[in-house]
């Protein structure tokens, strides 16, 4: 396995942080004490400049590069965490993913993900798939988006199930809270998404190398200042919900890298502003998930309600009227 180069241009969303906060925020799935780690053995330069010092703090502008060197090829192992399970038989386990759990290992978390879950939960579980550190994953949410997993326990169902991804034939449906008040009830957001030029961990609508990415929202409810909305994905991008929205106007609240964290200078009592702060990553919860059976073909379909920080940032927007 090869390194891995990460570069970076700070954003006015992101000055000011330290430079261990900075890169934990955009490099996905990286954990705050590997990011640590990476800073203190030399491995980040800013503006070509080796720095040590994870405290740092990040002016706009600022380039940050940095090289991750590959992890040793250790499978996970079962792992004691809490896990919601919404349905399970000899083929497939689904499973309500809590928001800040990652499903699969990853550098800096090779332990403590959703696959180390199943692997105890789940004693017939049979690691299909081609890739040791990933078995039985043929989709997934990002680290902090909750919401419906389904994983493939038995080869047959991993076949079915991955097949049924490159077709996107999941009818996957979403929940977002959303800055501003749409115009449209309904619509279709059609662009293309790829790795953004300037940074190359984060993806962005783009006409250069992009893949087709088409995703349907409706609203649901409108605050003024914000919007409650369903999305359904055509494709399934990285990403793409997201990058979406803040292609759209209308960026995920609570999202640390495409969306909106600081509510200082939004006019809001003061019960509602720390509802928002207090959301536990992006307001977005993959609520429902259908899929067709890999055994029996019939078409089956799991939701779960929103996290609680999701339901009390919804019920104190809902006073403003």
């Amino acid at each position: 396995m090869s390194d891995t180069h990460f570069e970076a241009t700070v954003d006015e969303a992101h000055r000011h942080l330290r430079l261990d906060v900075y890169l934990a925020e955009v490099i996905e799935d990286a954990s705050r004490s590997f990011i640590k780690k990476l800073i203190k053995d030399g491995h980040v330069a800013v503006n070509t400049h080796i720095c040590t010092k994870p405290a740092r703090t990040m002016n706009l502008g600022e380039e940050v590069q940095t090289t991750i060197p590959p992890e040793p090829d250790i499978l996970p192992t079962p792992e004691n965490i809490p896990l919601e399970i919404l349905y399970e038989d000899a083929d497939i386990v689904v499973v309500n993913k809590p928001s800040g759990l990652i499903v699969h290992p990853a550098p800096g978390h090779p332990s403590g993900t959703l696959v180390n879950a199943i692997l105890h939960h789940c004693p017939d579980f049979q690691r299909p798939g081609e890739d040791l550190k990933r078995p039985g994953i043929v989709h997934r949410l990002d680290k902090y988006t909750s919401g419906v997993v389904v994983v493939a326990k038995s080869p047959r169902a991993y076949a079915s199930l991955a097949r049924q991804a490159r077709e996107h034939a999941f009818d996957r449906r979403y929940l977002a809270l959303v800055r501003g008040d749409y115009r449209e009830d309904h619509g279709r957001i059609d662009a293309t998404i790829g790795r953004s030029l300037s940074d190359r961990k984060r993806m962005a609508v783009t006409g250069i190398h992009g893949r087709e990415a088409i995703t349907h929202f409706t609203v649901l409810e409108r605050f003024g200042i914000a919007s409650l909305i369903a999305l359904q994905l055509e494709t399934g991008r990285t990403h793409q919900i997201r990058v979406h929205c803040r292609f759209a106007g209308h960026p995920v609240l609570g999202d640390p890298v495409y969306g909106i964290t600081d509510y200082a200078s939004w006019k809001l009592p003061p019960e509602v502003r720390a509802s928002l702060e207090r959301l536990e990553g992006q307001a977005l919860h993959a609520e429902r998930l259908g899929i067709e059976h890999p055994a029996t073909g019939e078409r089956i379909s799991l939701e779960t309600p929103a996290p609680a920080d999701f339901q009390a940032a919804l019920e104190a927007l809902r006073t403003l009227g």
